[in-house]
């Protein structure tokens, strides 16, 4: 792994999520989450002071240490116990059905194998729990979906992996999940990276 992306790019995403636009979405979402939460792709934290007193424990998987680095402050703060795992989305370290609630939030972009992932999302959460996501993908605009396809190969070079062209429902749907709500639309900013996927989903 190269000095920008061990270093460097934790940083800088840790800078660009701090945003209005996504406090806003994550103000949305992640409140409604109960009891033992998974959080796929913590990275530094940022949703922990979005959690509801419904939540009696979170534990948040990233496959970076550096961002988990940067997240031990805001887990050491938080009012629920918080663990922090070093793995990658697609091997889960975890039991079946243990999580009440799983969180993932502009993750589902970066994961390698994104359905193995989100099959790993559906075994570990309960029979009546919820995948609660946040994650920007494909445009339904042509124009759009055409510059998304265009700066892909660019865009995860220099975004860690980061695709903008995955259709997230489509994925959701696959892996197994029944989507409950979902809201669709542009967040502000650069129409290519800001189609935004907003939604729940229970195990079908």
């Amino acid at each position: 792994m190269s000095f920008y992306d061990r270093v460097v790019l934790p940083r800088l995403l840790d800078f660009a999520m701090r945003g209005k636009e996504a406090s806003r979405y994550r103000a949305r979402v992640v409140p409604a989450a109960r009891g033992r939460v998974l959080e796929m792709g913590i990275g530094s934290g940022l949703n922990l002071r979005f959690y509801g007193g419904d939540v009696t424990a979170v534990v948040g998987v990233d496959p970076s240490p550096e961002m988990l680095r940067l997240a031990r402050p805001k887990a050491a703060a938080a009012p629920f116990p918080v663990e922090l795992v070093n793995r990658a989305g697609e091997t889960l370290p975890f039991d079946d059905a243990g999580f009440d609630s799983v969180v993932t939030t502009w993750t589902l972009c970066t994961i390698g194998e994104p359905l193995r992932a989100l099959a790993e999302m559906r075994r570990v959460l309960k029979p009546d729990g919820e995948l609660l996501f946040v994650e920007h993908g494909r445009s339904p605009d042509r124009g759009v979906e055409a510059w998304q396809d265009r700066l892909n190969p660019l865009w995860r070079r220099i975004g860690g992996g980061c695709n903008l062209n995955r259709r997230i429902d489509e994925l959701v749907r696959a892996a197994g999940f029944r989507v409950a709500r979902l809201e669709t639309g542009y967040a502000k900013g650069p129409r290519p990276m800001a189609y935004i996927y907003e939604g729940r989903a229970r195990r079908d």
